[in-house]
C-alpha cells in the first residue's frame, strides 16, 4: 500500500470518527433535554450505522493488506492466524 494511500485512509477513518463522536454528544443533549424518545431512538440507529460503516472500512483495509500479505507470504501459520483473527472478530461483531 502506498503511505500517501495508507494516510488518506487514517485521516477519512478519523474524520468520519469525529462526526460520530459529535452524533454521541449530540444524544447526550438530547437525553438531557428530554426530547422525543423516538427521536433519540432514531439518532442511536444513526450512530450504529456510522460505527458499521467505520468498522467495515477497517475490516477492508485489514483483508486488503495484513490478510493479503499473509496470503501472498507463503506461510501456512501466518494464514491460519490471519483467518481465525478475522473469522473471531466477525462473530463478535454478529452479536
Amino acid at each position: 500500500m502506498r503511505k500517501d494511500h495508507k494516510k488518506d485512509g487514517k485521516t477519512a477513518t478519523l474524520k468520519r470518527l469525529g462526526r460520530i463522536e459529535g452524533q454521541v454528544r449530540g444524544l447526550a443533549r438530547m437525553v438531557e433535554d428530554e426530547r422525543y424518545c423516538i427521536d433519540i431512538v432514531t439518532q442511536i440507529a444513526a450512530v450504529r450505522a456510522a460505527l458499521r460503516r467505520v468498522e467495515e472500512e477497517i475490516l477492508r483495509g485489514h483483508v486488503a493488506h495484513c490478510v493479503a500479505h499473509a496470503i501472498s507470504s507463503g506461510d501456512k501459520a501466518d494464514q491460519r492466524r490471519k483467518v481465525a483473527e478475522l473469522m473471531d472478530v466477525m462473530g463478535r461483531a454478529g452479536r
